[in-house]
């Protein structure tokens, strides 16, 4: 594996399910994205969309377009991803897990969620990059993604590229559907607080997140969207304590949804 580049962690607010077709900045730098990275070998997304009881992973060699959404236009129901999985990448990462003490599984039916499919179809449109996803665990700490998320961290030697998928700040009842470009109070706050730990590398801060952010209960109200953010801290660490990201882009929709997405090793 020498001659293979080590690829970095990213982590995306993947936004409404009509990002694709929506003319906002997040969309344009999600376009841009994929030329600032080295060419993966494969992509293991961990998106806010699928929590399982355990661990489990993707293993279709042709996994299906999930269209897990209601009442948007036809045009997005009828976008497909036709990326290929790697069953082998899958029984990798089910090997990690379990060597590090986690029962996890295959999950050979389930296909790629809009929160995979949605940042990566401008990323790496019909690249031919295989795609594996891996679920959330349900009722599990940010301190319990991060150290699944180191587990995974071999795998950037093997060239394959961690993208978490969610959403710095997430909470769709609190939406200004009038504001296109504004930013609510709160949830700037939450936002830069993030950001600041992120630069920082405060993973210890950043996982306790709930108790010292500001506004954390209203950024959050449930924990699915900031989730995939901790594994990707914790697959950029590795078995350090700690590692510094960057902020790749900022940008709000709607008032308070934030765009915001970080690299680590980039």
């Amino acid at each position: 594996m020498s001659n293979v580049t080590r690829m970095p962690v990213v982590f995306v607010s993947h936004g409404s399910p009509t990002l694709a077709f929506d003319d906002v900045p997040a969309r344009d730098f999600l376009v841009r994205l994929g030329s600032k990275l080295p060419r993966p070998q494969a992509i293991l997304c961990i998106s806010a969309h699928w929590e399982a009881a355990i661990p489990s992973v993707t293993g279709s060699d042709a996994p299906s377009t999930i269209h897990d959404f209601y009442g948007f236009p036809q045009a997005l129901y009828d976008l497909r991803y036709d990326a290929p999985g790697d069953p082998a990448l899958a029984a990798r990462v089910v090997k990690l897990l379990e060597d590090g003490g986690h029962n996890a599984m295959i999950n050979s039916d389930r296909g790629l969620d809009h929160g995979v499919w949605s940042p990566l179809i401008l990323t790496y449109p019909q690249s031919g990059i295989p795609v594996v996803q891996l679920s959330l665990v349900h009722h599990r700490s940010p301190a319990d993604h991060v150290a699944l998320g180191r587990l995974l961290a071999p795998l950037r030697d093997e060239g394959i590229l961690i993208l978490g998928s969610g959403g710095a700040v997430h909470n769709l009842r609190a939406l200004d559907w009038n504001n296109r470009s504004g930013i609510t109070e709160w949830a700037g706050a939450f936002d830069q607080w993030l950001t600041d730990h992120i630069t920082a590398g405060d993973i210890a801060a950043l996982s306790d997140y709930r108790a010292q952010a500001p506004h954390a209960g209203v950024a959050h109200p449930s924990e699915d969207h900031i989730l995939p953010l901790f594994v990707a801290l914790g697959a950029a660490a590795g078995a350090a304590p700690s590692v510094q990201g960057t902020q790749l882009h900022r940008s709000f929709t709607f008032g308070s949804l934030s765009m915001s997405s970080y690299g680590w090793g980039i």
